[in-house]
Parts: C-alpha cells; sequence; structure tokens
C-alpha cells in the first residue's frame, strides 16, 4: 500500500505513547525463555518482536523469521544450545542474503553443530541443539554488536560461561551495554573490560521477576525530526522513557541539541521542543547508533543542511543497503549524496523537489525516516505499511500529531 503525505503542520503541542524498545523486547524474550521465572511489561508490539516470540514458543522443524535480522542472529545461539532440537533457520529473499557467518564460526569454535543448507555463510542453517563444550571464543571487534549479544545472552546457561575476545575497535558499545545490564538486572555477574566480555555461569535459579521494557528511542527519532523541521515552541511528549537509558539510541538528546531541540524529562516520560533555529552543516559519528542514521539524514534534507555523517559500515547489511537507498532517495529531491562503505554526505540544493514517490526496500526505516518530510512537502511513500515491522501504530500515531495522508 502506497501512502500520499499531503504537506502538514503539526499540532503546537501533542502526547504519544510509543511502543517498547523492539532492541530490549527481543533480548528479555530470549532471557525469559533460558529463565521462565522472568515476566516482562510493556513489550514491543512489532512485527519482529512477535516473530521472536512465536519462534521461540513453537516446536516446529523449521522457523521462518522473515525479515528479522535480531531474531535470527539470536535464535541462531540459543537454538545451538538447546540439547537434542533439530531446527532449520531461514527466513525471507533478503535475510538469506545478510550474512550469518561470523556468529556460526563463533559457535562453532564453542562446540557447535550448524551447517548451511544453501550458500555458506548465509541462511537457510541447520542447527542440532546441544550442549557447548568450549567456554572462550574470540572475534573481530567491529561486527554488528548483534553477533556479541547473541553470545552473551545464551553464555550464563552453559556449565563454564562464556569468555569473549574481541579484536580491534569495537562497533555499537552501548548494544552490548545494554544486554550485560539486562543480565545484570536478573542476577547474572559479568565483566567487560578492555576488549574482554565473560558471563557467568548461573548455576541457582534465578528469583521471579518483571523486567519493564523501556519506550523504544529509534521510535523516538522521527518525533525528533519532526520537532527539527517544526517552527519554534512546537512540542510533543514521548512516553514511557528512563533519563538513564540502556538504549544507544538515546543519543538523539544530544544530537538534536544542533537542529534546536531541546529534551526534558518528566517521571515517566520526555518532551521534545523547538527552541530554535541553527541551519549550519552537520557532522555525526553515529557508530554507536547507526539506526538513526537515516532520520538524521532526511532531517538535513528537510532543513536544507549539508550534513556528513560517519560510523555507517553496519548499514549495507540491514534490511536492505541503507546507504545506496538514502543515495537513491534523498537524490530524487535534488541533493547531491556522497557514499562510501562507512560515510554519507549530503550537499543541499534548494529549492526540493516536491511530490518524489519514495521507495522504501521492505524497509520499515525509510518509510518511517522520510515522513517528517510532509512538513515542508507533498511526497508520496510506497510500500507504507512495512513500519509493522518495528512501529505497527507509526501512521495512526503521525496522523495524531497532524499528518495528512491517503492511500493510493
Amino acid at each position: 500500500m502506497n501512502f500520499l503525505l499531503k504537506k502538514s503542520t503539526l499540532k503546537q503541542s501533542s502526547y504519544i505513547k510509543v511502543t517498547g524498545s523492539k532492541s530490549e523486547s527481543n533480548r528479555v524474550l530470549l532471557l525469559q525463555a533460558l529463565y521462565p521465572e522472568l515476566s516482562i511489561k510493556n513489550k514491543s508490539n512489532s512485527d519482529d518482536t512477535q516473530l521472536m516470540q512465536n519462534a521461540l514458543s513453537c516446536n516446529d522443524d523449521t522457523i521462518d523469521v522473515h525479515h528479522a535480522g535480531t531474531a535470527m542472529r539470536f535464535l541462531t545461539a540459543y537454538f545451538a544450545t538447546q540439547n537434542g532440537r533439530e531446527v532449520m533457520l531461514t527466513g525471507s529473499s533478503r535475510m538469506q542474503e545478510r550474512p550469518i557467518k561470523i556468529l556460526v564460526d563463533a559457535l562453532l569454535q564453542l562446540g557447535a553443530e550448524i551447517s548451511y543448507k544453501k550458500t555458506e555463510g548465509y541462511p537457510p542453517i541447520m542447527i542440532k541443539g546441544k550442549e557447548l563444550r568450549n567456554n572462550k571464543v574470540t572475534l573481530k571487534a567491529n561486527i554488528s554488536s548483534q553477533y556479541i549479544s547473541a553470545l552473551v545472552l545464551i553464555a550464563s546457561k552453559q556449565k563454564h560461561g562464556i569468555t569473549i575476545t574481541l579484536e580491534g575497535k569495537i562497533t555499537s558499545i552501548p548494544y552490548i551495554e545494554m544486554t550485560l545490564a539486562l543480565l545484570n538486572q536478573i542476577g547474572i555477574t559479568t565483566y567487560f573490560e578492555n576488549n574482554k566480555i565473560e558471563v557467568q555461569p548461573r548455576t541457582e535459579p534465578i528469583q521471579p521477576k518483571t523486567l519493564v521494557v523501556e519506550s523504544d528511542w529509534s521510535s523516538a527519532s522521527y518525533y525528533y525530526s519532526c520537532i527539527a523541521l517544526s517552527r519554534v515552541g512546537t512540542a510533543v511528549t514521548l512516553s514511557s522513557y528512563k533519563q538513564k537509558s540502556l538504549q544507544g539510541d538515546s543519543l538523539l538528546i544530544t544530537i538534536y541539541k544542533a537542529f534546536g531541540v531541546e529534551t526534558s524529562f518528566d517521571e515517566h516520560s520526555i518532551t521534545i521542543k523547538k527552541i530554535s533555529t541553527n541551519n549550519l552543516a552537520k557532522t555525526f559519528n553515529l557508530i554507536t547508533a547507526p539506526d538513526i542514521a537515516q532520520t538524521i539524514a532526511v532531517t538535513c534534507l528537510g532543513l536544507g543542511v549539508d550534513c556528513y555523517l560517519t560510523g555507517l559500515h553496519t548499514l549495507k547489511i540491514k534490511e536492505t543497503d541503507r546507504l545506496q537507498a538514502l543515495k537513491n532517495e534523498i537524490e530524487k529531491f535534488g541533493a547531491s549524496v556522497k557514499i562510501t562503505s562507512s560515510t554519507l554526505q549530503i550537499f543541499n540544493r534548494a529549492p526540493l523537489h516536491k511530490n518524489v514517490c519514495v521507495n522504501t526496500y521492505q524497509d520499515h526505516r525509510m518509510a518511517m525516516a522520510f515522513a517528517p518530510l510532509a512538513l515542508k512537502y507533498s511526497l508520496q511513500i510506497n510500500d507504507a505499511e512495512v513500519v509493522t515491522k518495528s512501529y505497527p501504530n507509526f501512521w495512526s500515531d503521525f496522523e495524531q500529531i497532524g499528518f495528512q495522508f491517503t492511500k493510493v
């Protein structure tokens, strides 16, 4: 379904309850599968989290995670440790183009039994669950943090825990720290110093505990973009957020100060408000928060601001090659874009083209990142319902804050 977004004006003030973080939800679901004493509140209502939950609860021999990359990685590690369980893990055509070899090789080092069903290094994979006999593994430090988190999540259930040595400069430290913090919350001992991560085995049952998932900061990014593109004084309140967040994407608070957006915390919510205009060129290193790169790039496009974004090397293996997709779609508006394997640079040329049709490449973040541009220009977003992957209520929430659109 394609959506035609009319040029809209944000309401002066609004309130939105944002669903729980997909990143946190998928982690605590796997922990709950390992430790049934846990219960969960404010879980994400995203497609990805539903797929993760269904996969953990079913007894099928073949499990299809569709486009859910986090689920693919976490479930690979989980099923590798389920003694006596044999599962083929597969996904969409795009998922079968996304590499899994780094994680599989790490699990093989630990003693897992995993084989490829089609192309070596890519799903689908056949997993024969067994007790892992080894507890030490070495990985390159600049890989996706999801590979590392997958190993960390299963570590406490192994007889001797797991020690991970990372070689080089670590990518996305906040996501690793999120995983470790969740383990600590349920009483599992961990260490993370220099380039070594150690998770101790848990030999005793954990105490029953309810884990409350914080709302998703990457979902909040689209509201930050809206406020940045609006007039001074416009505000929106979002719940439920913590001032001391586990999510790396909370870096939004600092980044959007450069766009004149102020963040204030209440007990369980944030209010973001446009307090000034700053149209100078922007440079940001997003090595710790690559998921908000598309939002920031489109914010700069809408403001007519040149920008240079670095730390983006993981974007090429997401739902689509996000660097190439951004270049393709941003240039439709008349701006010039240069990309490398890890950077994106936008040179704006005013005025921008109107009534552009934005392709989304089966990528939820492409749809949501471009939507705020309707505060400046009418545009069409193709396959707009792809947002259900992470934020099913996105379009109804955007309508609530003032956006106007029709299905075409």
